[in-house]
């Protein structure tokens, strides 16, 4: 029987990433987001410092990724850093997919495993003016500046996945589960998350 994963895509400031982690907790199951970095690391020999520069950033055509040593290892000259660490990652994402359930942030997860019976996508997304009120809680920065980073951080998510997946970020036809996280508590979605978990267990 396929292990049953739940994966998550989410606009910047919509509490997807909260959600998630509340749903490992409620489940007691792994959750993946930033590990994946340093499983790429030990996989690459690259120092997880050095990965996390190009972590779910689509390669530049005009410069570097990085301005590091790294980056200018011969095995790097027609093959960006990005492009190893989505490989990568998409490789130990199939693995996880195989031996347990869980939950995975991010990283194109929901078209890696897109075919897998047991995987579950899930997008979360809320209103411009939730996003805002969601990211100066827990940020102590002005309104612009908060502004500015909802509109940076969702330009690079859409241009990362649209560019690795050949599919459009945040397209209602690319997930099972589409979710306005602004129109219930967190505790609610994680409710509703965990029904759709069991009803697959």
């Amino acid at each position: 029987m396929a292990h049953t994963i739940i994966t998550f895509g989410r606009q910047y400031g919509s509490n997807g990433r909260k959600i998630a982690q509340e749903l490992a907790k409620r489940l007691e199951i792994p959750y993946y987001d930033k590990d994946l970095i340093y499983l790429a690391s030990e996989s690459t020999d690259i120092p997880p410092e050095v990965l996390a520069k190009v972590d779910e950033k689509k390669a530049s055509d005009w410069r570097r990724p990085v301005d590091d040593p790294y980056q200018m290892q011969h095995r790097f000259r027609f093959y960006p850093m990005n492009d190893l660490l989505f490989e990568t990652q998409a490789k130990i994402v199939r693995e996880i997919a195989e031996k347990e359930d869980c939950i995975i942030i991010g990283r194109c997860a929901d078209h890696i495993l897109k075919d897998h019976p047991g995987c579950t996508r899930v997008f979360v997304y809320a209103p411009h003016s939730a996003r805002v009120r969601n990211v100066m809680d827990r940020e102590s920065l002005p309104i612009e500046t908060v502004e500015e980073l909802i509109r940076e951080v969702d330009k690079q998510r859409r241009t990362y996945y649209n560019y690795y997946t050949d599919a459009k970020w945040g397209e209602k036809e690319n997930y099972d589960l589409c979710i306005d996280s602004s129109k219930f508590t967190i505790e609610q979605v994680v409710d509703l998350l965990e029904a759709v978990y069991r009803s697959k267990k």
